[in-house]
């Protein structure tokens, strides 16, 4: 286990995919900073107002249209107001974005550009020295996007920030996430008092939301991970018309049909990027193996690997 050291002279900026990922990603980092004196900003990518089951429980209600779900979004933005507050944070701390639930992918797809450049904008403007996003690893397709995103945000920061990598969704272990928080109990209780705001959440998730803020708050030094050529899937063939490969570097992002991708298979099996003759692959990248079928299911089946 390793500490993480703060003072007066840190900034840190926490990226959150949606309203309740900042308090269990960060609730106890966000107290110690502002603690020690320290400054912290929150970038709110989205108001989490794709989440039906909680809204059809709490409002009664089976079909969920534009206007309700504005409605959701909405007041899950008060919700995180509330919350921050808890950990010591004004309003004027937030910058959300206000895109939707479960489009972060689409936006790094479609407009790559435009979303990186609305993270850059806020980095610009606080200039911290740790940036705190999700694990590229974990398996909400919102969350590898959004560590994607502030990767690639970060490549024309200069100095760049430390880039601290927290999970929500998947392994947590310390061997993965080495850094931890250690919390006294009344940084702990305001974490919990902080995740109570999040009513929505609560209703339906409360144990598990509750399991999560009370686990131990690790992070992964994200800006030094390495990645390899070699996909880490062997997808069934009978898949693989319609799969899709989304490669995200500085220079653009591009999506190929699997069949149509710039790959090879190794003697062992395994599938490699094999970038044009010519071409410099910019770095940092990220590959994602995707469908684009509609699913009940929100969880990625494979997910981001970096390159």
């Amino acid at each position: 286990m390793q500490p993480l050291s703060v003072s007066a002279q840190t900034r840190l900026l926490v990226i959150a995919p949606h309203p309740d990922d900042e308090t269990i990603g960060c609730g106890l980092l966000i107290q110690q900073v502002l603690a020690a004196g320290g400054a912290v900003r929150l970038v709110l990518l989205t108001d989490g107002d794709n989440n039906p089951w909680p809204q059809r429980y709490i409002e009664r209600r089976l079909h969920i249209d534009t206007a309700a779900r504005r409605r959701w979004g909405f007041r899950r933005r008060g919700e995180v107001t509330r919350a921050i507050a808890h950990l010591g944070l004004s309003p004027s701390a937030l910058h959300p974005l206000g895109w939707l639930d479960m489009d972060v992918t689409r936006h790094l797809r479609d407009e790559a550009p435009r979303a990186i450049e609305a993270v850059r904008v806020v980095l610009r403007e606080f200039q911290p020295n740790i940036v705190s996003c999700p694990a590229l690893g974990d398996s909400h397709p919102d969350h590898g996007a959004a560590h994607v995103l502030c990767s690639l945000a970060l490549t024309e920061i200069h100095p760049s920030p430390a880039l601290l990598a927290y999970p929500v969704h998947g392994e947590t272990d310390e061997v993965a996430y080495p850094i931890q928080i250690q919390a006294a109990a009344d940084q702990q209780q305001r974490k919990l008092d902080a995740l109570a705001e999040h009513e929505t959440q609560m209703v339906l998730g409360g144990q598990r939301m509750q399991r999560l803020a009370l686990s131990p708050e690790r992070y992964m030094r994200a800006d030094a991970v390495a990645g390899d050529l070699r996909l880490p899937w062997r997808p069934p063939v009978v898949l693989q018309r319609w799969l899709r490969l989304l490669v995200a570097t500085p220079a653009g992002v591009q999506d190929w049909r699997w069949p149509e991708a710039p790959l090879v298979r190794d003697l062992d099996g395994a599938y490699r990027v094999q970038w044009p003759a010519g071409q410099a692959m910019s770095r940092p990248a990220f590959v994602k193996l995707h469908l684009d079928w509609p699913s009940p299911w929100i969880f990625d089946h494979w997910g981001w690997h970096a390159l």
